[in-house]
């Protein structure tokens, strides 16, 4: 089926289940207590994030600068201010959860079935789970290197129930099925394109970054796999548009935190996953993040952004 607007739908769904009476688990913003530290992109662990040649973890800066690109950055905001939606003292941002294979497996109920992958997923007793309407919960099984995602999870009387599922084998390049949405609304992973603390304090980013737009076209672009838009791809951003900072900005007078998130999407880039507000940026919450240091990536507006042709740029 064709899903539209998939994440405004669902908040309408999730809000008829309340009212027949099933109980939602509270949200916990934390990583669950006494869950095993997350090796993924640590040195020297087993699990990467995708291959080295998967698109995630691909650099664009050498690529050239789509025809589009102004058109593009236009509609999605040129004089908006890019924003890090991911906090300390605010607590929100996606979190993730470290789970195993003793991890208890559960049964989801989707509203989106056909397009969700039914597996058991391996969801802890007190799971950290996005706070808001979209309530994404994120499981790393670092023992088998496997994301499991959900969009919209509930814990009810009978069970979980969620808006849709994916799940990845993180040593695989694989993609969805052509038209499949996933845990976001592009088709694509949502962990791969998190700003992570961890990453932050090596000093490097080594991946796009998952990065919203208000209103997106009926359409989609590689590596994305599903639309959630509505209107023409000529005015306006497709699923899956890369956009990069460009390269005459200057970065050297902001704090650590800012500028390693400023080289990455120099380097890397971002990614269009969802609709949303114009520039978020996409990371989990940590107590470590500095909220001062990463306010100033305000200063940084769409135009200082540019859309990369990535025409012919597919997986290795």
């Amino acid at each position: 089926m064709a899903v539209r607007r998939l994440h405004r739908t669902v908040t309408a769904w999730i809000v008829v289940a309340a009212l027949a009476g099933y109980a939602p688990a509270a949200v916990a913003m934390t990583p669950r207590p006494g869950a095993p530290p997350v090796p993924f992109a640590q040195p020297g662990t087993p699990c990467p994030v995708f291959p080295a040649t998967n698109v995630w973890n691909r650099r664009v800066d050498s690529l050239p600068v789509a025809a589009n690109s102004t058109t593009m950055i236009a509609a999605i905001g040129s004089t908006r201010s890019l924003h890090p939606d991911f906090s300390n003292a605010g607590g929100y941002g996606i979190p993730y959860n470290a789970v195993s294979a003793t991890t208890p497996r559960s049964t989801v109920d989707f509203l989106y079935d056909d397009e969700s992958d039914h597996v058991g997923y391996p969801i802890p007793s007190m799971p950290a789970i996005e706070g808001g309407s979209d309530r994404h919960l994120i499981m790393l099984d670092y023992e088998t290197c496997r994301l499991y995602e959900l969009f919209a999870a509930q814990e009810t009387a009978s069970g979980w129930t969620a808006g849709s599922g994916a799940t990845w084998d993180l040593a695989s390049n694989a993609l969805r099925p052509a038209g499949w949405t996933s845990a976001d609304a592009a088709g694509l992973p949502i962990y791969p394109g998190l700003v992570r603390y961890e990453e932050v304090a090596r000093r490097a980013i080594r991946h796009a970054i998952r990065f919203t737009a208000p209103d997106t076209c009926d359409g989609y672009i590689y590596p994305a796999r599903h639309e959630a838009g509505a209107g023409s791809c000529g005015a306006l951003p497709p699923m899956g548009l890369r956009v990069r900072l460009k390269a005459s900005v200057e970065v050297a007078g902001y704090g650590l935190q800012a500028r390693v998130v400023l080289n990455a999407l120099k380097s890397y880039g971002m990614i269009l996953a969802d609709n949303g507000s114009a520039w978020y940026i996409t990371g989990a919450p940590s107590s470590r993040w500095n909220d001062d240091v990463l306010h100033d990536l305000g200063q940084i507006k769409g135009s200082d952004f540019e859309v990369v042709d990535t025409t012919g740029f597919v997986n290795g």
